[in-house]
């Protein structure tokens, strides 16, 4: 397995990885502009990008996702509940939904919070074993700090979504599994926001501040500390969900 992280514009880190001996990869959380650097390192790594997945809608960037997806001739991935906002077509992935990519298994879970779409993709090295190895939260935790949740226009409710994604979903998966994360220090997606670009179920459930609160606690919490929106998040957003 291969395995590439691209910190990259507004705080943002994309990824890609794959199965090199069976040449396939994933390409996740593409920003506009970085496309070439995912065809050199997948030609690099020898292998061809069967999926390019956003892990939800952003309103912080503009996604590259659907122009790498169509420059490799692969299909764009949204989490199905983006059909309700989103009006163009692409490939809705649900969850518990596994992608085989060579010896890679990728696992969708629907942790809504962020925003309604909201995913992380749980990812499997099957020739080191069938246990997970690390899972990519996107906006949904990242390391000191979770996703803000205001920008559905409903922050106590889907503060609350965040606390039951968090608690149901991903805090119940292995303490050793590696996260990594859509945004690092210096996002507009969270307050708190660490500048390491990776850690430790184990270690955010030790650390990180609000995992470790009741879930009025958490709500109230989250609510009282949302930063300022990203800079032109209106025409980021209407760009991203647009044809």
């Amino acid at each position: 397995m291969f395995f590439k992280q691209l910190p990259t514009r507004d705080a943002s880190l994309s990824y890609l990885f794959g199965c090199a001996g069976l040449g396939k990869a994933v390409a996740v959380d593409v920003v506009a502009g970085d496309e070439d650097w995912f065809v050199e390192q997948a030609r690099q790594a020898g292998a061809r990008i069967t999926h390019v997945i956003d892990s939800h809608v952003h309103a912080d960037h503009l996604s590259g996702g659907r122009s790498l997806a169509r420059r490799v001739d692969a299909p764009y991935c949204l989490h199905e509940a983006a059909r309700e906002f989103v009006h163009f077509d692409f490939e809705a992935l649900h969850d518990q939904q596994i992608l085989d990519v060579g010896n890679v298994s990728v696992r969708v879970l629907h942790t809504p919070g962020h925003t309604p779409d909201s995913m992380c993709l749980l990812v499997t090295d099957k020739r080191r074993g069938d246990a997970p190895w690390f899972v990519l939260t996107g906006d949904t935790l990242f390391v000191g700090a979770v996703g803000r949740p205001d920008l559905a226009g409903r922050e106590r409710e889907m503060a609350g979504s965040l606390y039951d994604s968090l608690h149901e979903r991903l805090l119940k998966l292995p303490a050793e599994l590696e996260i990594y994360p859509g945004h690092q220090a210096g996002s507009a997606c969270g307050a708190g926001l660490s500048g390491k670009p990776a850690s430790t179920l184990a270690f955010e459930k030790r650390f990180n501040p609000l995992l470790g609160l009741a879930r009025e606690a958490f709500v109230e919490q989250l609510c009282a500390e949302i930063p300022p929106r990203p800079a032109d998040m209106e025409r980021i957003v209407l760009a991203n969900v647009s044809p």
